[in-house]
């Protein structure tokens, strides 16, 4: 007895794409109703890494089960899609969508290796870096990858070797001046928002400066979230070209660019731990530092019992290890150690602090000074480094480009070239905190004021943070506003409240004796 079976349909297991508008923080990750037949084919489980296919493209994803009814959320013959997955796909109206198990990646056998002590050289570090860049990884991975060179020992040919390989992983500038300018705080401080005033001033006086600066990882604004707030940070390659070529300098954000790529990809799990070890500070760094084509570098390292680098010897210990890798690669380094011991300026927060990066350039009288004498410190720095004056000399040049206005036009020049100049925002919330006493500002906790800058809503709501009233020493009355709390939303300003009211240690104020 002969047995006829119908051929299937050409499309037989192929889903229909359907947005679900999911933030799942640029991670991929499809939904599946558990009753799909590629489910119980495939023997699929939640979050089993798949790999889906459109017939001309695959992503490797995050599976998601729908179980039961679902309130209608996918038909059967639905793939939901998370914002990230739709971007990578970019599927139309005739898109049907085919999966299978996630080949395993090779790069997790190094992973488990670093987990349990093993030294990893270039090849295996360049194979987890191409995955992270590839999305072949989840979050998950990822994290154990970041958490396993958190708490190992890595050493300074491992440091060494991540760093090269994030440069691999993405595009290199180049420039036809043989010496290219650059400089970065290490961060920890809040408030710190010397870029903006350092690219203008150094650029005014010649000097090649393609600044690239990277999104907040654990603080209430990176330099690229304060920048955005003023003018167009996600420049492409042309774009910063045409800018540098016109300006000498730009402020743009290093992830629009493929530069060191991997890097925004590991800061995206990074700030959900809210850690940064010291090998991959020094390789978010120095790879960043070399893609954008630069040649000289200074870093600056704030020390202070709350700041990111708590001691001198940390600090020495740190720059060593930038030294070390800055030279491998072929990057000149100076360093400075500068006080870490209470924020720079008063805003905290992107657009609180651009305020005070404009007042400073404008030169008004409001302008927070040790915002300004910092940036003129780091400046100088920059302008040794570069070869046009040293000591006193520099530190002088540097003053009168401020003080004579070379610098704001420059910084005018440079953000409309970037794509205009506008006001940084005011948030419509605000709530002041009374000191308790009278007395003296005897301290002031850098991260304590930095998670309630947080919670108040920077830097996703960019006019949220804080607005510092005082600065150590500074003698108080009763009554007197420590700082005011700025927020776009109530239920955020609530939150930065609850946790201020808990923490009563921000701002220490000595009693008057």
């Amino acid at each position: 007895m002969t047995t006829v079976t119908s051929a299937a349909p050409a499309d037989a297991g192929a889903l229909r794409p359907r947005r679900l508008g999911i933030d799942t923080h640029r991670e991929p990750v499809v939904v599946l109703r558990a009753d799909a037949p590629v489910c119980r084919a495939e023997g699929f489980e939640a979050h089993a890494r798949v790999a889906v296919s459109d017939g001309s493209r695959e992503i490797i994803a995050t599976l998601d089960i729908l179980r039961g009814a679902g309130d209608g959320l996918l038909a059967a013959d639905e793939a939901g899609l998370s914002e990230a997955a739709w971007a990578m796909l970019a599927p139309v109206a005739t898109t049907r969508l085919r999966f299978r198990h996630a080949p395993p990646s090779d790069s997790m056998s190094h992973v488990r290796a670093k987990i349990f002590g093993h030294a990893l050289g270039e090849t295996p570090l360049r194979a987890i870096i191409d995955d992270v860049v590839a999305q072949r990884l989840s979050n998950v991975e990822i994290t154990a990858f970041l958490v396993a060179c958190a708490t190992g020992d890595m050493s300074a040919a491992e440091t060494t070797a991540l760093t090269r390989a994030m440069i691999h992983s993405g595009e290199r500038l180049s420039w036809s001046q043989p010496l290219v300018v650059d400089k970065h705080c290490i961060g920890g401080l809040p408030g710190n928002r010397t870029t903006p005033i350092v690219v203008p001033i150094v650029t005014a006086l010649g000097l090649i400066m393609p600044k690239t600066s990277s999104r907040a990882i654990t603080s209430p604004a990176g330099t690229a979230d304060t920048v955005a707030t003023f003018t167009r940070v996600d420049l492409d390659r042309e774009t910063l070209r045409r800018v540098v070529e016109a300006e000498g300098g730009c402020m743009a954000w290093g992830g629009a660019m493929h530069l060191s790529p991997a890097d925004d990809l590991l800061i995206r799990v990074e700030r959900l731990l809210e850690i940064d070890s010291e090998a991959q500070l020094v390789a978010s760094v120095l790879s960043k530092k070399a893609a954008a084509g630069s040649t000289h570098v200074v870093i600056d390292i704030p020390v202070g019992p709350s700041a990111k680098v708590r001691s001198l010897d940390e600090a020495r210990h740190l720059l060593a290890a930038l030294r070390t890798t800055a030279d491998a690669i072929g990057l000149q380094l100076a360093g400075l150690i500068s006080d870490g011991t209470q924020p720079v300026g008063r805003g905290i927060g992107p657009a609180l602090e651009a305020h005070d990066v404009i007042a400073v350039l404008q030169r008004r009288s409001e302008a927070p000074a040790d915002l300004r004498e910092r940036a003129l410190a780091v400046a100088a720095a920059v302008v040794e480094l570069g070869g046009l004056a040293q000591g006193e000399a520099a530190h002088t040049l540097v003053r009168a480009v401020l003080e004579d206005g070379r610098a704001w036009r420059k910084f005018e020049a440079i953000c409309l070239a970037q794509g205009g100049l506008r006001e940084p925002g005011v948030a419509p919330l605000t709530w002041p905190l009374p000191a308790a006493r009278a007395g003296v500002v005897s301290a002031i906790d850098n991260r304590l004021l930095a998670r309630a800058a947080k919670l108040a809503g920077a830097p996703h709501a960019p006019t949220a943070g804080l607005r510092l009233a005082v600065r150590l020493g500074d003698s108080i009355e009763a009554g007197q506003p420590l700082f005011v709390l700025h927020a776009e939303h109530q239920g955020e300003l609530e939150y930065a409240r609850d946790f201020i009211a808990s923490h009563p240690a921000l701002v220490h104020v000595e009693a008057a004796r």
